[in-house]
Order: structure tokens, then sequence, then C-alpha cells
């Protein structure tokens, strides 16, 4: 394990570990601060985007005559227009040398590819007036045949079906693969099912990733400046170094001629990790007409034009032996990437292999991703990003599992996860997970759920026949997350690093400045860095100020997503920390006239080993600045930087368990009680952990019961408001029950783990397992999410009436029998059905 380093807080009170409340509240909560949308400068535009109500359209003409005429109105604007000037939306991460990747420009002159897509821009002196203006503009469309079914489309170039992009001549971008036998990771995954087809268990499973809207609090805002010697973006942006790097590469304007600056943002989740058409229409006019403008979108705009997520066919075969050991384990997806590939959107599955394999020691196990453009709007990372639609299928698949072999849900995944003896352990997908201890846990997850006591209730109403079941649902998951190290990503040809900046500047009144390169939209970074600082430096939690989401402030970073800030940026600014004590350190040794070796720094105080003599290390940051005496060669600063590449990326783990209560006559389903215990790690702040899981879980939870963008047959957004995609409520959700146990990460000195996306990726399995549960008895082994009540009550109608159902009714765990002895299927589980 990385070496790890005692607290120095003034006091002898740590921060690692305390209860903070968040700095940042107080501005948020009281409306004293900036979100984008607020922002207001002298003489500022208001812009309007004109939309296609098309999936696929030519341009034939733009009309644009009586919105110029409206009141107010600057100027009306189109693709032609603007040209090259509004450069191009790039792709970060071709997944293979030969991906198809259709050139993406913000404001198309000739042709649109989805529903939402930009055609013109109104500009006007107020927002409500480009809006009216907007309406005006007449678009004269002929409309081309859409690819909206993700099956369809992946096929079209064989069977003649429609193209997103005829030009192209095939709607799959690419096809990414890994073979453990090649790689070299594990056994050949055909010949372990051929096996397990003659004397094992093959279960074979088609799974749907519906798709997903991000809807963070905070519609996307973009405000350019033009005016001064730079130009000057404030965007509702999870990415401001990332942003201005994508505008300098596709426009051509000098890097250090843009100032890129993301005020406070209220969410993300991936939905703004984006470099957007709107971000890049409004830089084209701001520089086109020399005056500052702005972009707010509506509710609307942002449910049908911002980028989605998730959306994958999932097919599945998984090998074990007749006692439950998995033997190998193969996964075809189909991944909707919509009408372009997206920043890192053709990479979204790509993460998503690493973790199919989960937490159990599969000896053989193969991947592929068949990556397909569609008329929809472009996917790309949604909260997990990749790791979510992994986890799922996995959790499902040894749920099916145990009711196949016929043994309780955790006893399958303990018979085959790996033990906590065994870490460090390489997987069959080549990660090497560096701690953890499932079995920990787990068993307090059970304690805490009452595992025992529900499994005999459950038993209880099965043999009444109530009309309300109770199912329980298990999900024992671990993730990648702290997106790293950079040699990894380059080999998955990802066009960036993974590495993180950080400054820490000890100001000459005892005051320390925190400088990060991530960027926070709501995570409580201010707060967390704060407390490392406080405890590194041995200075009051109070006197520090963390500055972050501005280029010119902290001019190099690589921004927020991936787990991340905590794992990356934050193990940066211990490293700068630690630099700020070996400078001032031979400072101290010549004010004291002593050794540096004889020096001992603890609680923020430089002493002489075995004297009184000392000083603080704010007193060295003031004798720096005078530099009245300090020792020749030494700079008149302790100020330091670091940058933190790490050689492994950050696995936390969990077991999460729900309860539902499932009503067979209509389909409803109610949740009972969710427990969940993750190991993330060494905790910096309990409060800001508790808020980052139970938000998560309530995302999750929300795709396993309520959450689905639909299109209709044209390639309408149908589910394009609130009232139509069922976004959740607290009074739709229940009080959680929240928990960890402690596996230090061996990848930083702090030994922290991720956790802004583990409550996500864990819950929807759990809570679809949950809803299986409930109705397995009558026949059902699967529902489509979301778990409606239509949903659900079909499949319990499908399976009582002996027709086609959603499920074998194979061989099931019985929560009542004595022993609950294994009952293993003859051959593969289609035959034990």
């Amino acid at each position: 394990m990385t070496a790890t380093k005692e607290p120095t807080t003034a006091g002898g009170d740590a921060e690692i570990g305390r209860e903070r409340r968040r700095k940042e509240d107080q501005r948020l909560i009281t409306g004293r601060t900036r979100w984008t949308d607020n922002i207001t400068l002298p003489g500022m535009l208001h812009l309007a985007m004109v939309r296609s109500p098309f999936a696929h359209a030519r341009i034939l003409g733009i009309d644009t005559s009586a919105a110029k005429e409206s009141t107010n109105v600057v100027a009306v604007l189109t693709g032609a227009d603007l040209g090259e000037t509004q450069g191009a939306c790039i792709n970060a991460w071709p997944v293979t040398t030969d991906q198809l990747t259709p050139p993406h420009v913000p404001m198309p002159s000739d042709r649109v590819a989805f529903a939402g897509e930009t055609v013109a821009v109104v500009v006007a002196r107020s927002a409500a007036e480009a809006r009216d203006a907007a309406e005006l503009v007449e678009v004269d469309y002929e409309e081309l045949p859409a690819a909206l079914d993700l099956k369809e489309a992946a096929a079209a170039h064989e069977s003649g079906g429609a193209l997103t992009h005829p030009d192209l001549g095939a709607n799959v971008s690419a096809v990414w693969r890994f073979d453990s036998a090649e790689a070299g990771t594990g056994g050949d995954v055909e010949a372990a099912i051929a096996q397990a087809r003659t004397d094992g268990i093959v279960i074979e499973r088609e799974y749907r990733q519906q798709r997903l809207i991000p809807a963070f609090m905070e519609p996307r805002s973009t405000v350019v400046d033009p005016t001064g010697e730079q130009i000057t973006v404030w965007s509702a942006t999870q990415v401001p170094h990332i942003l201005r790097f994508a505008m300098a590469a596709s426009t051509g304007v000098p890097e250090s001629k843009i100032r890129v600056i993301a005020p406070d943002v209220g969410g993300g989740f991936g939905g703004k990790l984006q470099q957007t058409p709107e971000e890049m229409i409004t830089f084209a006019v701001a520089r086109r007409l020399g005056k500052p403008v702005k972009y707010t979108e509506t509710r609307s705009e942002s449910l049908v034009a911002a980028h989605h997520g998730r959306d994958q066919w999932q097919r599945l075969t998984l090998a074990a032996t007749k006692d439950g050991t998995v033997t190998g384990l193969k996964v075809d997806l189909l991944t909707d990437l919509g009408a372009y590939v997206a920043i890192v959107g053709g990479g979204v599955p790509v993460l998503g292999a690493f973790m199919f394999n989960a937490i159990y020691k599969f000896p053989a196990y193969q991947f592929q991703t068949t990556n397909v453009l569609t008329n929809k709007a472009w996917t790309d990372a949604y909260r997990g990003a990749g790791r979510p639609e992994a986890t799922f299928a996995i959790e499902r698949l040894m749920t099916e599992l145990a009711a196949v072999v016929g043994v309780d849900p955790l006893e399958i995944r303990e018979k085959n996860w790996i033990k906590h003896e065994e870490f460090p352990f390489t997987t069959v997908a080549g990660l090497e997970y560096d701690s953890g201890n499932y079995e920990a846990a787990t068993a307090k997850a059970k304690e805490m759920f009452g595992y025992d006591e529900l499994r005999r209730e459950q038993a209880e109403r099965r043999a009444r026949g109530d009309r309300v079941q109770l199912g329980i649902g298990v999900s024992t998951f671990t993730e990648m997350c702290g997106l790293a190290p950079s040699r990894v990503l380059g080999s998955l040809n990802y066009g960036a690093g993974g590495w993180e900046h950080a400054e820490v500047r000890m100001l000459p009144t005892g005051k320390v400045e925190v400088v990060t390169g991530t960027s926070a939209h709501g995570q409580g970074h201010e707060t967390a860095f704060s407390q490392i600082v406080a405890d590194r430096l041995g200075v009051p939690f109070e006197d520090i100020e963390v500055l972050h989401g501005d280029t010119q402030v902290s001019h190099k970073g690589l921004d927020t997503y991936g787990s991340r800030s905590l794992v990356v940026g934050g193990e940066a600014i211990v490293r700068a920390a630690d630099k700020v004590i070996e400078k001032a350190r031979a400072i101290a040794a010549h004010l004291l006239e002593a050794a540096e070796d004889d020096l001992e720094f603890t609680q923020g105080r430089f002493t002489v080993r075995g004297t009184d003599s000392g000083m603080a290390i704010t007193e060295l940051a003031t004798a720096a600045f005078a530099a009245h005496d300090l020792p020749d060669g030494v700079e008149a600063t302790i100020d330091a930087e670091a940058t933190f590449d790490p050689v492994n990326f950050n696995y936390p783990h969990g077991t999460h368990l729900c309860a539902t209560e499932v009503d067979t006559e209509t389909g409803q389903v109610t949740l009972r009680k969710y427990v969940c215990v993750d190991d993330i790690g060494v905790v910096i702040n309990p409060l800001i952990v508790a808020g980052q899981v139970h938000g998560g879980l309530v995302q999750g939870i929300a795709q396993a019961l309520w959450e689905e963008a639909v299109y209709d047959d044209q390639g309408t957004l149908v589910s394009g408001s609130f009232v139509d995609y069922l976004l959740p409520t607290a009074a739709d959700t229940i009080s959680f029950e929240i928990d960890h146990t402690t596996s230090p990460s061996t990848t930083n000195s702090l030994g922290t783990k991720g956790v802004g996306e583990a409550g996500t990726i864990a819950s929807t399995p759990a809570v679809v397992n949950a809803v299986v549960d409930a109705v397995r008895h009558l026949g059902v082994d699967d529902i489509q999410m979301p778990c409606t009540p239509e949903r659900v009550w079909r499949a319990v109608q499908g399976a009582g009436a002996g027709g086609e159902t959603t499920g074998a009714a194979a061989p099931h765990f019985d929560p009542g029998a004595a022993g609950n002895a294994a009952q293993p299927g003859t051959g593969t589980e289609g035959a034990a059905s």
C-alpha cells in the first residue's frame, strides 16, 4: 500500500472523516451565487435556436425575412451564414482506427439528422423577443427515411434500410472487441460455453438498457463576451478545460485567446461533459457580431437536444458448472450512438467492457460492442458511463444462475466472488483490483436489511397466495473509476490523459488558496478539498479557499467526470501540499538554525526535535513573502503545484439489498426497504458521501422503475417534457439505510475511492431483481425496464396464461424450502425450462 502520512491539523482534531457542512451551501441555498443564466453584460444580446421537427430531412431553403423584421431582432443566421466559423463538435475517443465518424457541424446548412437539431439562430435584445421571432423562421424540408430502430439500423447496410448519414454507406460506426484468450488474460469462452452445454448450465438472455435523459437541475446555458483581449466564455459545463481546448482546436482561435469559466453549475451527471453545438453557435455569433451574447435553453430543448444516455441491447451468455461455479461469459452489445459520435460517446460501452466480469472469477470472457448511428439525439456518458449497463447485466445473470441452481442469490455470488485475501487480484478483463472485502460489506448489509426475516415473510406470503407479493433483490457490484491512468487511456485510443493538476498557495496573511483542475457541479469539492489541506498543512479549515472552474485561474486540468475528482484531483492537491511543506522546511531550518533532518512537522508547525523551538507554516509563508532572511538559492515563495497521474483505476464496491412489494393484480411496484453498504475506501466527509449515495440511488432506481426516453415511429421524442418523462421526486422514493466498510485504496496516499456513481451503478439491478423475485414463482424471470405497472402486469398475465412469457420457469430458489438444496439444470438453461 502507498505510505500515508498522519494528519497534522492545528489542534490535533482531524478533518478527514469529519461531518462538515458544505462551505458552498450558504451561497447556493440563499441565492447569493452566479449561475450562467444570471450573468448580464452591457449590450448583451440573446439567442434562440430554430430546431428541426424532423428526425431526418434535407434543408431546401430557409426564409428568415419575417423574423428579421420582428421587434428588437438584430440578426437571423443560418448554417450557411456562419460557415466554418462555427467550428465542429469533436469526437475525442475513436474506439477503432476504422470508426465511421460523421462530421458534426453545430448548425448544418444542408441536412438534419435528428429532431431537435438547430438549423437557424435568432439574435435579439431579449430572450423572449428572440424566442418569438424564432417561430417566424420558415424552413422548407424534404423529409428523408430515418433510422430509428436500433436493431434495424445495425443491419441497414445489408437490408437496404434507412441510413442515418447516407454518404457513410452504413450505420455501424465501429465494432470493438475484447477476448480473454486473445489478450492472454483468460481462456476460450466458446470452449467454456460448449462444455457447459454438455454437462453444465448455460444461461442466455437479452436485456434492454433503455434510453435515459440526464435531466440536470440547471438547463445548459452559455454567455460569450468577445470584446476583450480574450474571448470569455461562461458555460454551465463540467469540462471548462476540455471545452476551451475543443473550441480552439475546431475554430482556429488560439487557445490563449479563449477563457472558459464554469461558475456554479446545477448538476451534470455527465450531461454537461460535452462540447455542445449550442456553445459553438454562441461562440460563432459573438465573434461575428462583436458583442456579448447569451443562450439558455428551455427545459423542453434540454430534453430533446442535450445528449442522452444508456440505450443498448445486451445479448449475454453465461456458462457454469451444475453447482453454479461460473466458467465463461460472453457479451454482445448493440449500442445506440444517436445521430453523431459524441465527445466520448463511442467509448462509453468500452468502459463497460472491463466491468461485465464484475466481482467474479470468470476463467473466460469475451466482449463485443457494435456502435450504431441512428436518427435520434446523440448519446454519451450518463452517471456511471458503461459501468451501470455492465453491472445490471451481470447482476441479473447471477440472480438467474441462482434460480437455475436453486440456491439463494447471495450464495451463488459468494461462491464466485474474489475473496478478500486474494487482493490484489487481476481479473479476466486484465484489470488489477487493488483492495476490497465483499464478505464484510455483504455481512453488514444482510444484518441491516434483516435478510433472513424478510425471506421468511416472503415464503409466508407465497404460501398464502397473497395478492401483494414480496420480492428481494441483490446487487453486489464493483466499478472502475477515477478515469485514468493516461497510458491505459492512450492504449484505448482515448484523446486525452487521466492526470490532474493542483496548486497550493500560501498567502502572506496566513490564509491558503487551493487551485484545482477539477470542476465541481454540486459534489462539495470546496469542502472536501479544504478538509484534506487542513489536515495536511495543519491550518484551520475556515482559512482555506478552493478555486476552480476558470481556465485563467486554474490554468491546467482535466475536469470532472467518472468519479475522478477526489481520487485523482484530491491526490494532486495532497502532493502539492507536501511540496509546500518541503519548501517551507528549508526556510524553517535556516530561520531556526537547525538541520532540515532535525525538524519535525506536526499540527501545522515545524519544531526542532527535542526542543520547544519552532515556527508555524503560516509564519513561514509570511517570511517567504518578506524575503528578508532566506537561505541562498531559495526562492521567495513556498507555493507549490503538482500533477498526479495514477498507475491504476480505482475500485469501490458494495452490496445493495432491495425489498419491493408487487401487486400481482395491478402490477404496481412499491419500494419496501433499501439498504446499501459501500466500500469507498477512506471517507473524507460522511455528509457529502451520504448525499452522493442518496442521489445516485434515486437515479438508479428511477431507471429500474420510471424513466425512459421514448421516440415514435417518426423520430419525435414523445417523452419530451416532465409530464411524459417520469422524473421521480422524494415522494416517489423511501428513506434509504446506508453504511460503509473500509478497504483503503492502494492507488493514492489518502486511501480514497470514488463514490459519485456507486449508487446509480448498483441500485438498478437490485430493484429489478427484487421486482422479478416477487413474481418469479408465477413463471416470470424478466421484465423490461422501466418496470411500470403495465409491464409487470403483462408479465404476470402472460406467465399465468401459459403462453410465451418474459422468461423461463426454471428451477428457482424457494425461500421456504428446508436446506434450499441445489436443483441444477440438465445441460442448458433452455432445456431446464
